[in-house]
């Protein structure tokens, strides 16, 4: 963890948040290339939840969010951690992860802790005219259903799609981004007919299985968790944790659980009219029924629903973690390679002049680094320092699949150096060849 924390902050992947003051715990910000490898998982997921099928309709909901929301959903009541303090060392800890070293005797009774946060709404602060950010994207998802269906006469099965930031109040954030008070979640709620519920729900866990393969997490790095009944949240019927050996342990990547008729119902109104399954508290705010009217039969049915639920700054860890390797060289030599798929590169291609500030190298190098960025196949950098060996080091470190090195003979010849950072291998191709070059190799390496 310690030299992924280096290398984030050495190559401007992530910072502490407010570090120049000393710094904020939980809070971290995502440098330049950093934002590129989070919005390229973004894109990936989106790709593969909304663009790569014909059942998935995309939503982004606001992070303000009404105390009926959250009071119908089951987040006042529960959502919250018990806590307590040690006399001996002065530190807080939640019940379950009170280390060793701590005895039953030096801590307090457990107290409840509210983990959601407040912000006053309008220009009078009172008990009354306050909202909460969200600490979850699920529940507008849930909140918009009547508006999805209504506006696209979607049928079940269907889902609805949603990326974005949510905010707990975590009293002891650690391990770098796993745990934090800011994060963004990638989350699917797909509505299904109930009996059809536990197909789809072991449907969805081998697919995102697939997915998290597809971006690099090795199966042998996974193991699935079925939570025990005992474990479960109020309104799961089963749920599947994909687990991942991050560096300091098997924790959550992904959460796949089976939230039955609880949502839906929670945020209807007429609720004894609509044969919920799931325990529900009465509902007299919604001004909406969230359910489906079967054609035949005239019934109205409250969905159920699956949620692939992922943290995207997690993802973006485990990434890093399964990327990050030294390789020996020959003459004792190392390299840190960053061997990340490349559509999830930060960079795709750096086009490097062989001589720093060479009016004609650099010319010629702007101009191949302009064509390839028209391609809109990510980010093409044009790396103008003058040290070859350096500046291919410095991309392996970073992920860059590809580098371009344009030298004197490129001037005479028009062929240039295409350099593969997992094999090191080189090859000259013709500057025409680039542009096909550098699509054939992103696409191999994207499909594998």
């Amino acid at each position: 963890m310690e030299e992924l924390v280096a290398l984030c902050k050495r190559r401007g992947f992530i910072f502490q948040s407010n570090e120049i003051y000393g710094g904020m715990q939980g809070l971290y910000d995502y440098g330049p290339l950093g934002v590129e490898l989070k919005n390229n998982l973004k894109q990936s997921w989106w790709a593969s939840m909304v663009y790569d099928r014909d059942d998935v309709e995309g939503l982004d909901a606001s992070i303000l969010t009404a105390p009926n929301v959250l009071k119908h959903s089951g987040h006042e009541d529960t959502f919250s951690d018990p806590m307590v303090d040690c006399k001996s060392c002065n530190l807080r800890f939640r019940v379950d992860q009170v280390p060793e070293h701590c005895k039953p005797e030096d801590l307090t009774e457990p107290r409840q802790f509210n983990l959601m946060f407040k912000t006053n709404v309008g220009p009078i602060e009172d008990d009354k005219s306050f909202a909460y950010l969200r600490p979850e994207t699920a529940q507008n998802i849930f909140t918009n259903f009547k508006n999805v269906v209504d506006s696209t006469a979607r049928k079940l099965p269907f889902g609805i799609a949603q990326i974005g930031k949510a905010f707990r109040n975590e009293i002891t954030p650690r391990n770098f981004i796993f745990r934090v008070r800011e994060f963004e979640q990638m989350e699917l709620e797909f509505f299904c007919e109930a009996g059809s519920d536990e197909d789809w729900h072991k449907s969805w866990v081998e697919l995102r299985l697939d997915w998290w393969e597809e971006q690099g997490v090795k199966r042998n790095a996974i193991e699935l968790y079925h939570v025990p009944s005992d474990e479960l949240a109020h309104y799961s019927k089963a749920t599947v944790d994909i687990m991942y050996k991050f560096p300091h342990g098997l924790e959550e990547l992904e959460g796949i659980a089976n939230r039955t008729d609880f949502d839906l119902g929670s945020h209807s109104k007429n609720q004894a009219e609509l044969n919920i399954k799931a325990k529900v508290i009465e509902n007299k705010a919604s001004n909406a029924k969230l359910a489906m009217q079967d054609l035949d039969s005239n019934k109205w049915k409250v969905p159920y629903v699956i949620e692939p639920s992922a943290g995207v700054d997690r993802g973006v860890l485990a990434i890093l973690n399964e990327a990050y390797k030294v390789e020996s060289l020959e003459g004792g030599k190392e390299r840190v390679v960053l061997g990340l798929k490349p559509h999830l590169s930060p960079i795709k291609a750096a086009v490097i002049p062989l001589k720093r500030n060479h009016e004609g190298l650099v010319s010629l190098a702007a101009k191949i680094k302009s064509e390839l960025q028209n391609l809109r196949l990510g980010r093409i950098l044009l790396e103008n320092s003058g040290n070859i060996g350096k500046s291919y080091r410095r991309h392996d470190e970073v992920g860059t699949p590809f580098c371009i090195t344009v030298d004197f003979d490129s001037l005479e010849d028009g062929t240039v150096t295409l350099r593969d950072r997992d094999t090191m291998e080189q090859k000259r191709v013709s500057i025409k060849e680039v542009k096909e070059n550098l699509q054939k190799m992103l696409n191999k390496a994207t499909n594998v």
